[in-house]
């Protein structure tokens, strides 16, 4: 506290100085100069310049010393961390590109797979198409044998009955009688 006051005070004096009023510049120049034998002050000036610094050299080297330190540790601490993010980027894009390169592979075991899988279903496809098409001809033969029977029964008692009357075949009961058990029996 007590150096910012130095401090302060070093700054007001000047600025007081400056603050003098300008009609009353030739008298003072007069008044320097009957005092110093010089026409400027150019010299003190230079002098209280060099001692300001020196005085504010001393006052805020400290100060800016660490805030350089400070500023110096974060940008370090930053970079270290943008190091370390950057390696975990590196890290996950090799881990991305072993999932890649694995992928690429399961992509060809499935493709594969799927190529068995096709064969294997087609060949079942037609295993099956085939033993349909056969139960088909068979259940178009049967049904072709059935018709068949039909239309020859039909035709044939279509031939019977118009070719052959009651007339033609005597019948009595006896003879009925004896068929029947024939059948049956």
């Amino acid at each position: 506290m007590k150096k910012y006051v130095i401090l302060l005070t070093l700054l007001a004096i000047p600025a007081l100085a400056l603050a003098a009023g300008h009609g009353e510049h030739n008298a003072i120049a007069q008044q320097y100069y009957n005092l110093t034998g010089r026409h400027t002050d150019f010299v003190p000036r230079v002098f209280n310049f060099i001692l300001l610094v020196a005085l504010l050299a001393y006052l805020l080297a400290k100060p800016i010393k660490e805030f350089l330190q400070n500023r110096s540790a974060e940008i370090a601490k930053k970079l270290e961390e943008i190091e370390k993010i950057r390696q975990e980027a590196v890290e996950a894009k090799n881990r991305a590109k072993e999932e890649l390169v694995q992928a690429k592979s399961k992509v060809v075991e499935i493709l594969e797979d799927a190529e068995k899988e096709a064969i294997y279903l087609k060949e079942k496809i037609l295993a099956s198409a085939e033993d349909e098409m056969k139960a088909l001809e068979k259940n178009c033969k049967d049904n072709c044998e059935i018709i068949e029977r039909k239309t020859v029964r039909e035709l044939t008692a279509t031939i019977l009955d118009e070719n052959i009357t009651e007339n033609d075949i005597p019948l009595d009961a006896q003879k009925i009688v004896k068929i029947v058990t024939k059948e049956v029996a």
